[in-house]
């Protein structure tokens, strides 16, 4: 997958729990990364957060949050 894509994607679930207050919005974004999406693409989105690659879009604040509550290894409780 791109990794224009995942930042598309992991910033529309942030825009979807921004009406949330921020602590409750970080851990609806990192829940629902955790439960949807595959560890590889968790793991895409960590090297976009980590800036290890550059990307076009940049990533919403709740995402950065939320990516650092990842486990780097893609192994999160589900």
């Amino acid at each position: 997958m791109q990794d224009d894509d995942i930042v598309r994607m992991a910033n529309q679930i942030a825009q979807f729990f921004s009406a949330y207050p921020e602590e409750d919005a970080v851990e609806g974004v990192r829940d629902h990364m955790v439960k949807f999406w595959p560890p590889s693409m968790r793991k895409d989105l960590l090297v976009v957060a980590n800036g290890l690659v550059p990307s076009e879009t940049t990533l919403h604040p709740l995402v950065l949050k939320a990516a650092a509550q990842l486990r780097p290894s893609g192994q999160d409780d589900s």
